[in-house]
């Protein structure tokens, strides 16, 4: 049976690899997705700590990761560890402006990742603006000057600690040319 999927969730599992390869080689730690892309209402920045970056060119779209304070805290320790900073002299707590800016600059690379993936599959080029990463009391939902009706949330963890990603995606369809031959038929 050929199931058919929509462009969202085609771009979700490429973003997953994107979050995959990025905090592997970051944390130097296994990381896990779920198989199963959930469809959401919309997107909502949550606590403990609320990333989001637009996306803007040939694709528009807005991204957002949540982490809890925990995941926040397994993933800049371990990418901290990893460039060789001593763990004696990491912050401590995931609130810390040391522990955001990093993890904005891992989201920085996942989108980069992402964005290059895309564009070797498609052909296609977007932008986007430098993550904004904020330690958060209570949720903050998202909602943009465009009619993104599609919404996915994606479950993550690293160690035991889960972080969530959520995609938010103008409605599209990547639908690919038959290229012509040679003879220019």
């Amino acid at each position: 049976m050929h199931q058919s999927f929509k462009t969202i969730d085609t771009m979700s599992g490429i973003l997953c690899e994107a979050v995959e390869r990025v905090l592997t080689a970051c944390t130097k730690k296994h990381i896990n997705y779920s198989p199963t892309i959930q469809s959401i209402p919309k997107v909502t920045m949550k606590p403990d700590i609320g990333c989001f970056v637009t996306l803007g060119g040939d694709y528009n779209g807005l991204l957002v990761m949540n982490f809890s304070g925990s995941a926040a805290m397994s993933i800049y320790t371990s990418y901290m560890t990893s460039m060789g900073m001593p763990e004696n002299e990491l912050a401590s707590h995931f609130t810390s402006n040391e522990v955001t800016d990093s993890i904005g600059e891992i989201v920085n690379q996942i989108m980069g990742e992402f964005m290059r993936l895309i564009g070797e599959t498609y052909s296609l080029v977007s932008y986007c603006g430098q993550p904004k990463v904020l330690a958060l009391n209570s949720a903050i939902t998202l909602t943009i000057d465009s009619d993104y009706r599609d919404n996915r949330r994606i479950s993550f963890s690293i160690d035991h600690d889960r972080f969530q990603l959520e995609l938010a995606l103008e409605q599209t369809e990547f639908i690919t040319l038959p290229r012509k031959d040679a003879s220019g038929l």
